[in-house]
């Protein structure tokens, strides 16, 4: 059961990070109907992390498409919902997937401030190709060099990556979107690690973290792990508040 204030404001913002979506996805859609009942002309859904968005297409026979089904349901649900670092894959716009106004802000600012508060010679990594434009930008705001690795997903908790011709360098910074199995990072991690990269970090935008997955990162050398702030976790280091707040101002208007 969701309750509201009888009265609420014209523009009323749910605010709710949707890892563990089961057991949030009814609710926050509840809430969207209340607010509107106690008044509301306006609701807007900010989820810093979006769920469902990687089941893009029908891998096996008898799946759905996930990403359309909960894309669909928020979209008629909420005037307009914004998050962070959607993973999309296939289409290139949230909007594609969610109805109404839909926007995914990047990440890429706040985790280049960070960068550059570190103050010392980095290499970015990038685990496969399709981070290529989102780690470049990362390293170009935060200039320092960057590379991309050749990955093969072999199963759910195993990759395969292949390193390019590294610069010279002593510390390496893996980038990611989702750390969910941990395999990616901590096979990244031990190819840097192969190639002579004394000192390996990590960031990731959104914690989510199956079982297991912090000890696999662990045993991959893996010396510090920060992550943003989408997912409450030990690990937050980023702050994201700073990328949603002047949507909402516009929104606001």
């Amino acid at each position: 059961m969701v309750r509201v204030p009888p009265t609420v404001a014209r523009h009323a913002i749910v605010v709710r990070s949707l890892h563990d979506p089961n057991a949030k996805l009814v609710e926050t859609v509840l809430a969207a109907d209340a607010l509107r009942r106690a008044g509301a002309r306006r609701v807007t859904l900010v989820a810093p992390y979006l769920p469902y968005m990687r089941q893009d297409a029908v891998f096996e026979r008898g799946e759905p498409i996930s990403q359309r089904v909960i894309g669909t349901w928020l979209g008629r649900s909420f005037d307009a919902v914004l998050t962070i670092e959607a993973h999309l894959h296939r289409v290139r716009h949230l909007a594609a997937v969610v109805p109404g106004h839909a926007q995914s802000v990047s990440a890429a600012p706040a985790l280049a401030d960070w960068l550059r508060r570190c103050r010392t010679e980095i290499l970015v990594v990038g685990p496969d190709a399709e981070s290529t434009p989102w780690v470049k930008a990362i390293a170009r705001r935060a200039k320092l060099p960057w590379v991309v690795c050749d990955k093969q997903r072999l199963a759910d908790r195993s990759v395969r990556v292949r390193l390019p011709a590294l610069p010279a360098c002593e510390r390496a910074v893996i980038i990611d979107d989702i750390a969910s199995s941990g395999a990616t990072l901590a096979a990244v991690a031990q190819a840097l690690r192969r190639h002579g990269v004394r000192v390996v970090d990590a960031i990731i935008v959104h914690a989510i973290f199956g079982p297991g997955a912090e000890a696999r990162i662990r045993r991959s050398k893996i010396r510090r792990l920060v992550s943003c702030d989408t997912i409450v976790h030990h690990t937050n280091a980023i702050s994201t508040a700073g990328l949603l707040a002047p949507l909402l101002q516009r929104l606001s208007r």
